[in-house]
């Protein structure tokens, strides 16, 4: 008697070893598919200020992905040009790319490429054309291989309008944003 019960009692202790095992095979392929994706296909990425306001906001965490990714305008990229803002990624939109004619209006604020008003009801507020047109002078062509970025919030954002940023070789862009992800009160796109 003494005999069947220690064999019921090892078949207990061989099944609860057996899925505890199983558990932790089921852990450790998540872990590592986790591993892969983020350091192959997507990244994560924090908004450190309000540049891009209204479109991403202070401390948004963003989903951003470099896969097959050519930039064009009107996408939101994540970028790192060394030697500017403290080496540290930061995020702007794409307003033109290599070959476009660049201009802002002195007197209405408005952005022009290749002789077109942009419509952007993305941003803040129009530049104030006082204050906040840059260093250089326009119109600017954007040369091949390079990007002119922006902020949304035009007249809090340091971007191609001044010389320490100016026009963005193509090959500082991070990825794209696909989505904000945290706060889960501003998930989804952004466009």
């Amino acid at each position: 008697m003494q005999n069947a019960h220690n064999g019921e009692k090892k078949k207990v202790e061989g099944r609860f070893s057996s899925e505890l095992f199983g558990w932790g095979e089921s852990l450790m392929t998540v872990l590592i598919f986790f591993v892969v994706v983020f350091t192959f296909f997507v990244r994560l990425i924090g908004v450190d200020g309000s540049s891009m306001y209204p479109t991403l906001q202070d401390r948004n965490i963003m989903l951003v992905s470099n896969l097959f990714y050519t930039p064009e305008k009107g996408d939101i990229v994540v970028l790192n040009k060394q030697g500017f803002w403290n080496d540290q990624p930061i995020v702007k939109r794409v307003i033109a790319t290599g070959g476009d004619t660049i201009d802002i209006d002195e007197v209405t604020g408005d952005v022009l490429v290749n002789g077109e008003v942009l419509d952007e009801l993305y941003i803040a507020e129009k530049i104030n054309t006082l204050e906040k047109m840059g260093d250089l002078t326009y119109p600017q062509t954007v040369p091949e291989g390079c990007l002119f970025v922006m902020g949304d919030n035009r007249n809090g954002s340091t971007d191609s309008r001044w010389s320490d940023l100016g026009m963005v070789d193509e090959r500082y862009v991070l990825g794209h944003v696909l989505s904000v992800v945290f706060p889960f009160s501003s998930f989804g796109s952004v466009a």
